[in-house]
């Protein structure tokens, strides 16, 4: 990215965006938001990429939460519509068709939490702090509530977001807001290790994705119905045929894009 609030690295099929501002441990301003929202659509938009890991820079944090430091949260009326660029942060990264990982190297707090909820698979280092503290400057984690709620029991959001206290990854791990948690030593061996897993039929993981994500708060019967047209929609694909074919046959699938 020109501005380098957050750099953009394609290595294999995996594309990383990492926020860059670790003195101040990695605030979502708007320009680092911006930088997501294009770094996201240039790794989507790019048929050699597969999956996609968010980060942070340093070892202090993923991601501190929104930038109170810089005017953000002044004249809330004019700047609703800026604020709302994180809102469609979220929808891209729930709509986008590409597996998200995010590698929590660190603290990950208020937006910086949601935002690490809000990816498909979230490894956690085991000494970092997680939570939604808004509430303690006056304030509330309304847009991630949407991330929560998808990923946590709802008693246990709400409790988060009430007290605004902190809690650790293991905790987040019970409350299903973490995927893994491991030690600083093992977190890219963790992250290289998940990404190889995910590189399997794109046609069929971006179909699966995306059936999984519309039903997630449908009633059964309106599930049912829409999975069973995406059961055809990925039958009907070149990958299923190729790895049909490929079991049948006793050898190594050979995926690819349609």
């Amino acid at each position: 990215m020109c501005d380098l609030m957050v750099i953009y690295e394609i290595s294999a099929s995996v594309a990383t965006l990492t926020m860059n501002d670790p003195e101040r441990r990695n605030p979502l301003g708007s320009e680092t938001i911006e930088g997501l929202i294009v770094g996201l659509r240039r790794a989507l938009d790019d048929p050699q990429v597969s999956v996609v890991v968010i980060t942070g820079a340093g070892d202090a944090a993923f991601s501190a939460g929104g930038d109170l430091a810089s005017g953000f949260f002044e004249d809330p009326v004019a700047r609703h519509s800026e604020r709302g660029r994180f809102a469609d942060l979220l929808r891209l990264l729930w709509s986008g068709g590409k597996p998200t990982v995010a590698r929590v190297n660190g603290h990950a707090l208020a937006g910086g939490f949601g935002l690490a909820v809000a990816c498909d698979i979230t490894l956690c280092v085991d000494d970092a702090k997680l939570g939604v503290p808004e509430v303690r400057v006056g304030l509330w984690p309304m847009m991630i509530t949407a991330a929560l709620a998808r990923a946590m029991p709802q008693k246990a959001a709400l409790e988060l977001m009430l007290t605004g206290r902190t809690i650790t990854p293991h905790e987040a791990l019970r409350l299903g807001a973490v995927s893994r948690v491991v030690s600083r030593s093992g977190l890219d061996a963790a992250v290289e290790e998940t990404v190889a897993s995910l590189r399997n039929a794109p046609s069929s993981v971006m179909i699966g994705r995306d059936a999984f994500m519309s039903v997630a708060s449908t009633d059964s019967d309106t599930a049912l119905d829409r999975l069973q047209g995406g059961l055809t929609a990925v039958a009907s694909t070149r990958d299923a045929r190729e790895g049909v074919s490929a079991f049948v046959e006793k050898r190594p699938p050979s995926f690819g894009q349609q």
